[in-house]
């Protein structure tokens, strides 16, 4: 299965997931998002992402161009909850 087609499949769960009102806020706050101009000011796909520290859950830094020295890395992000 692509990507697409999984990407699908969960979109088409969610419209029966969830219940129908909080399905018009986030689909009202996606829109607000994208007339906001945000889209403008990411990166790119295909782009390389800035260098970033962040804190791990152990407290310690970590350093993006530390972890890129070892080799490709993947960036996961959680929106949170609406």
């Amino acid at each position: 299965m692509s990507l697409a087609e999984k990407l699908a499949a969960t979109r088409a769960a969610s419209e029966t997931r969830i219940p129908p009102d909080r399905q018009a806020i986030m689909e009202r706050a996606t829109e607000d998002l994208r007339r906001s101009g945000i889209l403008d000011r990411i990166v790119k796909v295909g782009s390389a992402a800035p260098s970033f520290e962040l804190t791990g859950h152990d407290g310690r830094r970590i350093d993006s161009s530390e972890l890129l020295a070892g080799g490709p890395m993947v960036l996961s992000f959680f929106r949170g909850s609406w």
